[in-house]
């Protein structure tokens, strides 16, 4: 373990992570934050921001104080739920709750009245939302901390992120987030006397991703995205569009070709989203097709390659789509698909270099898992030590067989090796779990 003294509560949280030793960077944003009330961090997506700024805060928690004392704001659903996962794997004595849009607020009310959680990760309009109808009492809140700091203040929002901070009397400790910096920051974050931390450039991601230019002989790209994604044998994709309809369109295509892929846009209703997710994550699906909503908060590690089918807007947006690979120590790609009228960005000139396209492609393998559909949840007291226990033994499945186990409220998700589930379903036809009967099928 490193140098730096760390209390009982860091030591087990790092243990339960399996880390064993902090970056440079954690281990100044922690000896900073306990010199420094404020503090500014910026470093390159994948390189531990999240760690770097929860080892402060959880040195911040008091064990016999009673309410809320700290709130992490994010821009995204998201990105409060990977934090909250996060926390929930440390399992330290502070319960971490996250709330965000898309589902009901008098549920996580009642949620929150029965966990007693000391750390609130949120969105804005949500944590608004609490705030002011006295579910969330601000007053105990000392520390605060705003991820995505660019995001979160961007002229659109700063009403909305005013009225948060505006709320909090009690902060003594701030620290804000961001793989991207601003040019000057509202006075209402009180942030004037903090200390940046900025290794953009001492930690140079980009040079952890191979920069790639496929030429698309026509304006409509789908065959040329369709014949690189057939290329790419290795890793799972994020493909980023500018649009909606555009994500739908390029995911449509590429299921007609029989190509597995997943839709993923702030259109879609939560419950798609989330299965999109898993079933990207679990690696039921290789392809992911995106907005630009999947370049901040998802921390994927099997994610190798980036492909811009749109360019993005800005080097910013660069910056957060490619930061979705090479996360940690891992490498990466970024492919541009590009028509004859598009031109290489200027940041990108010197690095990109061509990736010619063979005239005739295979197909690329199936995907090793399947996700199965669970029509049972939380709320019927299921969990995944219940839903695994009924896959060993209804479906004779063995423990290298099945993958990830998500359950929610209502419902659950769960990957199974692809080779057993024609078996598997055959099996577990009318069976109960925990003497109840639902609904079990692949999730499509």
């Amino acid at each position: 373990m490193n140098h730096l003294q760390l209390n009982e509560y860091q030591r087990y949280a790092l243990d339960k992570l399996t880390f064993t030793t902090l970056t440079l960077m954690q281990e100044a944003t922690l000896q900073t934050a306990r010199a420094s009330k404020g503090v500014i961090l910026l470093s390159p997506t994948g390189t531990g921001k999240t760690l770097a700024y929860l080892l402060p805060l959880i040195e911040k928690l008091e064990s016999d104080a009673k309410g809320v004392q700290a709130m992490v704001v994010v821009p995204s659903r998201e990105l409060a739920i990977q934090i909250e996962t996060v926390l929930k794997i440390m399992n330290l004595p502070w319960k971490p709750m996250s709330v965000y849009g898309g589902r009901s607020a008098m549920d996580e009310h009642r949620t929150m009245k029965g966990l007693q959680p000391a750390i609130i990760i949120g969105t804005p309009g949500r944590l608004n939302d609490h705030l002011g109808k006295g579910n969330i009492n601000a007053s105990t809140i000392t520390t605060l901390v705003i991820d995505e700091f660019d995001k979160c203040l961007e002229l659109g929002f700063q009403e909305e992120m005013q009225q948060v901070v505006s709320q909090l009397p009690a902060v003594k400790h701030r620290f804000l987030t961001s793989a991207t910096d601003m040019d000057e920051l509202p006075d209402f974050t009180s942030m004037h006397d903090a200390v940046k931390l900025d290794y953009l450039a001492a930690i140079e991601h980009k040079d952890k991703v191979d920069t790639f230019i496929v030429h698309s002989e026509s304006k409509d790209k789908l065959h040329t995205l369709y014949k690189l994604l057939c290329t790419l044998d290795r890793g799972q994709s994020i493909v980023f569009c500018n649009h909606r309809e555009s994500v739908d369109r390029v995911e449509g295509y590429l299921r007609e070709q029989r190509l597995y892929a997943e839709a993923y846009h702030g259109g879609m209703e939560q419950e798609l989203r989330e299965r999109a997710l898993y079933k990207f994550r679990c690696g039921s699906s290789n392809v992911l097709v995106s907005t630009d909503l999947a370049a901040r908060g998802l921390d994927i590690p099997g994610v190798r390659h980036i492909i811009h089918y749109h360019l993005p807007g800005c080097e910013d947006s660069y910056i957060h789509r490619t930061g979705r690979t090479a996360r940690w120590n891992a490498e990466g790609s970024s492919f541009l698909i590009l028509h004859s009228e598009e031109h290489i960005p200027e940041y990108l000139s010197e690095k990109a270099v061509d990736y010619p396209l063979p005239e005739r492609v295979g197909r690329p393998a199936s995907p090793v898992w399947t996700t199965l559909y669970i029509g049972k949840g939380k709320k019927d007291k299921i969990s995944r030590m219940d839903i695994a226990g009924f896959l060993y033994k209804k479906g004779g499945l063995e423990r290298s067989d099945v993958g990830i186990i998500d359950v929610h409220d209502y419902y659950a998700y769960v990957s199974v090796a692809s080779s057993k589930v024609r078996q598997l379903l055959t099996l577990v036809s009318g069976e109960k779990i925990k003497g109840m009967k639902t609904r079990i099928e692949i999730a499509r």
